[in-house]
C-alpha cells in the first residue's frame, strides 16, 4: 500500500476542537532550580481573565487533548504538563520524588499569567492523582481545590501491597523510561505475559526482574531496598502535620474495581483522622463500579459484568460542576448529595452516608468450618452464623516450586471479575468456603475483615484471600479481596519471623471496599491461597530477604487453618440486617 493510497482511505475523524479556543503547544514553565517543563495550553478566546486547570503527567501531555478542550470550551484555561523528565520536558523523571515542588511552581506560575483571575484546581487520576496530594502539601496559595481521581499511595498500594511486590512495577517503568510515550510496548499485554511467565519458571530472584525485561532500571533497585512503607515512601505524601493544615475542598474519586482504590482511600483516610474539622466537612468522595481508567471515563461494562445505566455517571460535567462551586461559588454540583456517594452493585443505585463508617456500622460474624460431608471440589469448607464445636484444622500444601500456575496465565483475563481461573485450578493449594444460599436479597457495603487462626511450618508465607458471590445459576462475581506476608502480621514495618509450628492470629483487614446487594440464593465463596502467579513476587518460603531468594532456598509451606472454640476463625461483613441463611 502506498502513502497516497493510505491517505485517501483513511476514514475521516470528526475533531471536537473548538475554534473558539485559543491553543498553545510548547509554553515553557521555568521551575525553581531552572529546569523547565513543557505544557499545552488551551483558554478560552478573548481577553477575560479565567480559572486555570491542569494536570502534571508522565504520560505524555497529549494523551488529555479533548479533555482539556472540554473544560476550555466550559471556561477554563486548562495547561496539560509534562513531568519532569517526560515528554518535551526537561531534566531526569524520578519517580514521586519531584512533583511536589514542582507542582507548586506550576500553580504559582499559572497565578501569574495575564490570562489567569489567580486561581488555580488540579485534574487528573493515577499518577496525576498522586501529584495532586503532592503538590497540595506544599500548600501553593493559588491552589483553590484538587480533585484526585484513582490515587497511587507510594509505599501503600504501589508498587507493592502488603509489601508484597508486583512485576507491573515493571511495566509502568518501562512505560515511564526516557521522554518518549511508550504505550506501544506498555499496551502489549502478550509481551508482558511472556516477560513475566519466564521470569516465573526461571524461579530467579525478584531482584532480576528489571534484567528478565530488558530494562535495566535503576528506580527499580532503588525501590527494591525500601520493602516497607519506610521513610522513603513517607517523604511522598503528606504528613499528619501537613494534612492538618489542608484549608481547600476536596473530591475524591475512585471505584470497586479501580486498581488504586487503596492508594485513594488511604489519602482520603489520613485527612479524615488528622485534617481540621473544615477540611474534613470539605472533602467529599465518590465510590463508583469503575475500574481504574472508568474513574476518568466510566463505562458500564467491567470485567464481565454490565451495570446499571446510573453507573455512567458524567465525570467531566461532575468537574465542571465542582470548579464552578469551588473557584466561581457556584452551586455545589447536585450529586454530591452527602459528602459520601457510593454505588450499590446489584441493586443498580447511588446511595449517600456522611462518611464511610457512617455507611455500615453494624458487623456480622460469620465463623469457617468443616464440611461434614464434602459434595464437591468446592467443598473444603463452610461459612456459618454458629461458632464452630473442636473441628479438625483445614490444611493446604504451597509448594514455591511448582509452576503449574503459568500454564493457566497464558492470555489476558479481560472478564476479571466473572472469571474462576484461579479457583478451578486449586490442587491442594488452598482452601474454599461457601456459605449457605441467602434466603432474601442482602446488602453487603464497606470493609470485609477476616480473622484467621493460623499455624504455619515455614518461617514465612504469604496469603492471598478473596470474596465472590456465587449466584443460582453458577456465576461468580468477584468482590474484594486481601494479602499478607506472614512475616508482617504484626507491624506493615517490622518484621517478624514466624515460628513453625505455633498457633497464631492472622487479621486481615485491608480488604477493598465494595457494595453490593447479594441476591436471594447466592451463596458466599471465601477462598485463602498462597499468590503463587505470574504477576507476584514470589515468596520461597525461607524467611530471608525475598527479593534475593530464588529456587535454591526453596521450603514448602504447609498451612493450617483452625476452627475451635479457642480459636475460632470467621469473616466479619458489614450489613445492616442480619444474614439469614436458607
Amino acid at each position: 500500500m502506498n502513502a497516497q493510497g493510505s491517505r485517501r482511505t483513511r476514514p475521516k475523524r470528526r475533531s471536537n476542537f473548538d475554534q473558539d479556543i485559543d491553543f498553545s503547544w510548547g509554553v515553557k514553565i521555568p521551575m525553581r532550580d531552572g529546569v523547565q517543563l513543557n505544557a499545552t495550553l488551551y483558554k478560552p478566546r478573548g481577553e477575560a481573565k479565567t480559572p486555570v486547570i491542569f494536570t502534571l503527567t508522565p504520560y505524555v501531555a497529549d494523551t488529555y487533548h479533548e479533555r482539556s478542550n472540554f473544560f476550555a470550551r466550559k471556561g477554563y484555561a486548562f495547561a496539560l504538563v509534562d513531568c519532569r523528565g517526560r515528554g518535551n520536558s526537561a531534566g531526569d523523571f524520578d519517580p514521586f520524588a519531584n512533583e511536589d515542588r514542582d507542582g507548586y511552581d506550576i500553580v504559582e506560575w499559572l497565578a501569574r499569567q495575564p490570562w489567569s483571575n489567580g486561581s488555580v484546581a488540579m485534574w487528573g487520576g493515577s499518577y496525576a492523582g498522586f501529584d495532586q496530594w503532592s503538590t497540595l502539601k506544599e500548600f501553593p496559595p493559588h491552589l483553590k481545590t484538587i480533585v484526585p481521581a484513582a490515587s497511587a499511595y507510594p509505599g501503600f498500594d504501589f508498587p507493592f501491597i502488603r509489601n508484597i511486590w508486583y512485576p507491573y512495577m515493571m511495566q509502568w517503568l518501562t512505560l515511564t523510561s526516557g521522554k518518549p510515550a511508550n504505550n506501544a510496548v506498555f499496551n502489549d499485554t502478550a509481551f508482558w505475559i511472556e516477560k513475566y511467565r519466564e521470569h516465573y519458571l526461571a524461579k530467579r530472584p525478584f531482584r532480576e526482574l528489571d534484567k528478565t525485561i530488558g530494562n535495566a532500571s535503576t528506580v527499580f533497585r532503588e525501590w527494591l531496598k525500601h520493602s516497607v512503607p519506610d521513610a522513603y515512601w513517607n517523604a511522598m505524601v503528606p504528613s499528619p502535620e501537613q494534612l492538618r493544615k489542608i484549608k481547600v475542598p476536596i473530591l475524591t474519586i475512585t471505584g470497586h474495581y479501580d486498581g488504586d482504590q487503596q492508594g485513594a482511600l488511604e489519602h482520603y483516610n489520613r485527612h479524615m483522622r488528622y485534617g481540621s474539622a473544615w477540611a474534613k466537612e470539605h472533602h467529599y468522595l465518590i465510590i463508583g463500579p469503575w475500574d481504574h481508567p472508568g474513574t476518568r471515563t466510566p463505562k458500564r461494562e467491567v470485567g464481565g459484568i454490565t451495570f446499571g445505566e446510573a453507573s455512567l455517571v458524567d465525570l467531566n460535567q461532575l468537574h465542571k460542576e465542582w470548579y464552578d462551586w469551588t473557584m466561581k461559588n457556584g452551586k455545589k454540583p447536585v450529586f454530591l448529595k452527602e459528602r459520601v456517594a457510593y454505588y450499590v452493585t446489584g441493586e443498580e443505585k447511588w446511595k449517600y452516608a456522611d462518611s464511610l463508617e457512617g455507611i455500615c456500622r453494624k458487623k456480622r460474624d460469620l465463623y469457617l468450618s468443616v464440611a461434614a460431608k464434602p459434595t464437591g471440589a468446592f467443598s473444603t469448607g463452610i461459612i456459618q452464623p454458629q461458632k464452630p464445636g473442636r473441628l479438625p484444622p483445614d490444611e493446604y500444601v504451597y509448594d514455591p516450586l511448582d509452576t503449574s500456575q503459568a500454564e493457566v496465565e497464558r492470555d489476558e483475563v479481560k472478564n476479571f471479575i466473572t472469571d474462576q481461573t484461579y479457583v478451578i485450578n486449586l490442587s491442594g493449594d488452598g482452601l474454599v468456603y461457601h456459605s449457605k444460599p441467602f434466603s432474601e436479597d442482602t446488602e453487603i457495603t464497606g470493609f470485609i475483615r477476616l480473622v484467621a487462626w493460623i499455624a504455619i511450618d515455614v518461617p514465612d508465607t504469604d496469603f492471598w484471600v478473596r470474596l465472590y458471590e456465587i449466584k443460582h445459576d453458577g456465576t461468580s462475581i468477584f468482590l474484594t479481596e486481601d494479602w499478607m506476608r506472614a512475616r508482617y502480621r504484626e507491624s506493615a514495618t517490622t518484621a517478624k519471623l514466624v515460628e513453625p509450628g505455633k498457633i497464631e492470629r492472622y487479621d486481615f483487614n485491608k480488604f477493598y471496599f465494595f457494595s453490593r446487594t447479594i441476591t436471594k440464593r447466592s451463596v458466599l465463596r471465601l477462598v485463602i491461597r498462597p499468590p503463587n502467579s505470574i504477576y507476584w513476587q514470589k515468596n520461597y518460603n525461607s524467611g530471608g530477604e525475598v527479593s534475593e531468594e530464588s529456587a535454591r532456598d526453596a521450603r514448602t509451606g504447609h498451612v493450617k487453618i483452625l476452627h475451635d472454640p479457642e480459636h475460632a476463625s470467621y469473616l466479619e461483613i458489614p450489613t445492616l440486617k442480619p444474614v439469614k441463611f436458607a
